[in-house]
C-alpha cells in the first residue's frame, strides 16, 4: 500500500475560541493530503478537469482523536482505501509531531463530466490513473 504524507501549515487563523484547530479545517487538509496522494502517484487533478470531468466528494467521514493546537507541527497521511468502478475511497490519518494520531477519515469521490455531472466510470474515463490506484490501493 501507498502511503502520501503531506506537512500541515497550522495557521493561528485556523483556530477556534478553544485554541484548538476548528474541526471544518481537518476537511481542508484531507483534501490536501488528496492532492498530493495524485500528484505522488504522477496525475493531475487539473488534468482531470481539462479533459472534462470533475471528481466531487460523494461522502466524507471524519473522526476527531487529539486536538491540534497552535504552534503543533502535523502531516496529513493518504492512501487509496477503496477504488471501485464508480467510486474511489481515500483513507486519511492526521499526526502531530508526537505522531499521536488527531484525526482518522475517509472520503469518498466519483468521477462525473463537467457539462451534466453525470457519473462515469473512473476505469473507463481514466484506465491509467484507475490501474495505478489498483496498484497501490489497500490490500
Amino acid at each position: 500500500m501507498f502511503v502520501s504524507k503531506e506537512e500541515i501549515q497550522l495557521l493561528y487563523a485556523d483556530t477556534d475560541m478553544m485554541g484548538v484547530m476548528y474541526h471544518a479545517n481537518y476537511l481542508k487538509w484531507l483534501e490536501l493530503g488528496r492532492s498530493a496522494l495524485i500528484r505522488d502517484l504522477g496525475f493531475s487533478y487539473i488534468e482531470m478537469e481539462e479533459a472534462g470531468f470533475y471528481a466531487p466528494v460523494y461522502d466524507v467521514q471524519i473522526t476527531y482523536k487529539t486536538p491540534l493546537r497552535y504552534g503543533d507541527q502535523a502531516h496529513v497521511y493518504t492512501w487509496v482505501e477503496e477504488n471501485g468502478g464508480l467510486k474511489t475511497i481515500y483513507g486519511y490519518e492526521i499526526k502531530n509531531q508526537r505522531d499521536e494520531v488527531c484525526a482518522v477519515g475517509q472520503t469518498t469521490h466519483i468521477v462525473v463530466k463537467k457539462e451534466n455531472f453525470r457519473p462515469v466510470q473512473f476505469k473507463k474515463a481514466f484506465p491509467e490513473w484507475f490501474a495505478k490506484y489498483e496498484e497501490v490501493k489497500k490490500k
